[in-house]
């Protein structure tokens, strides 16, 4: 991927190595890389897993890595989120059953939040490892009461769990970022704490009581519902929240409660 469209180049062999290691790789399995770039990543995983499917945006990264015939992987021209990562592992190992699959990549910090929804959406992988902007692995692990602690942290734990499992500095990388990564394993919940048709409103739900984050809950509750202020009351006591905290000390599981709470 070229410079304009955000990527930077990992080439530090001991991280490159962590990487794979984190993925925990089996030659059973198959993997979707999101980004593969030059293919240091590609070269490293392919020969200890069955299948990588490399999701590549830009062209001509995507014909190099096509060109290079790296054994058992499959070269996407595409934007990986306009692709189906489940089908595209399943085109890769035809006449193969296929197992869930797991997900790897440097990502873009532009669309890394984009990249983690989807990834925790429908077609469910087995563990995510993404090397992602600092501040946002920050904001993916944060404890309820710290300032990293917001909506896409109480929206991602609602699904997964999350492992900050290195900071990776700027100078590893060419060109050198304006600020440091980290490298992250997600692995999504056996059963999430939102249903599949729940994902959509709660996620509304709760970008709409951080919107009020300065507000205690009771008040937020009025303001993006509607209710009155005894309706909302009557709410948090049943549900044995204080009226006066505020959104970032609730838990996810908290939200998940207060949003069922409030969907009757």
């Amino acid at each position: 991927m070229s410079r304009r469209l955000g990527q930077h180049f990992l080439f530090d062999p001991a991280i490159l190595d962590r990487i794979v290691d984190a993925l925990d790789p089996r030659d059973d399995d198959d993997v979707v890389e999101i980004g593969p770039g030059k293919g240091s990543l590609t070269r490293r995983l392919a020969p200890r897993v069955r299948t990588v499917v490399a999701i590549e945006k830009d062209a001509a990264l995507a014909r190099e890595l096509q060109q290079a015939h790296v054994k058992h992987c499959t070269v996407i021209h595409a934007d990986a989120l306009d692709v189906d990562w489940g089908a595209s592992v399943a085109a890769a190992a035809a006449g193969a059953k296929v197992r869930p699959f797991k997900v790897v990549g440097n990502v873009p910090f532009s669309i890394t939040t984009p990249l983690i929804d989807k990834a925790l959406a429908e077609q469910t992988p087995v563990v995510v490892v993404f090397l992602v902007q600092r501040e946002v692995a920050d904001r993916l692990e944060a404890a309820p009461g710290t300032s990293a602690y917001g909506a896409l942290t109480v929206g991602v734990q609602a699904a997964a769990s999350v492992e900050r499992l290195q900071v990776v500095k700027a100078g590893s990388f060419r060109p050198p970022p304006r600020v440091d990564s980290a490298l992250v394993r997600i692995r999504p919940r056996s059963v999430p704490m939102v249903d599949p048709g729940e994902r959509i409103p709660f996620r509304r739900f709760v970008t709409g009581l951080f919107g009020q984050r300065r507000k205690q809950v009771a008040r937020g509750l009025r303001t993006i519902s509607g209710r009155t202020a005894a309706s909302v009351a009557a709410t948090l006591e049943s549900l044995e929240i204080a009226s006066t905290s505020r959104p970032e000390v609730l838990t996810p599981q908290e939200f998940v409660k207060l949003f069922r709470a409030m969907s009757r």
